[in-house]
């Protein structure tokens, strides 16, 4: 039994033993394709990059495609303003053309709550705050916003 163990655990090293002479063989009668060791490593490279670049190549497209649709502008639906109710339920006033709609969003449902007869009007103030709140924290870090531009 010990012998048999010892057999079946000496056949790979006798397989990779032999497999100098067997590509010494073949190589005579024919000229090496890939170039062993090196060939190979070149062709999974090259095959990485191709994937690698494939990759690249589709997110672009993606993002072209998704910048192709209708412009902002031009929508009749606008986002008036949002409230988070919990971590997974909202408030949403929407705008559809004069008509300002107050909906419900939780998981799963969309439900209108409220049609406003009135349109709530939005300040301007509120739209000031993102780019002044980006300014100072570009001056506090020491970059200045208009080094960008």
């Amino acid at each position: 039994m010990k012998i048999f163990f010892a057999t079946l655990l000496m056949m790979p090293l006798s397989v990779l033993a032999a497999e100098p002479a067997a590509t010494a063989a073949t190589a005579a009668a024919a000229p090496a394709v890939g170039g062993g060791m090196a060939g190979q490593l070149a062709q999974l490279v090259l095959g990485l990059l191709l994937v690698l670049g494939l990759i690249f190549f589709l997110a672009w497209l993606l993002r072209r495609v998704q910048q192709a649709g209708p412009a902002g502008k031009g929508q009749v639906i606008d986002i008036v303003g949002s409230r988070a109710l919990g971590p997974r339920d909202r408030l949403i006033l929407v705008q559809v053309g004069g008509e300002q709609i107050l909906l419900g969003l939780s998981p799963g449902t969309i439900t209108a709550l409220h049609v406003l007869k009135e349109p709530v009007q939005v300040s301007s103030n509120a739209e000031q705050v993102a780019p002044e709140f980006a300014q100072r924290l570009m001056e506090l870090l020491g970059k200045d916003q208009k080094d960008k531009k």
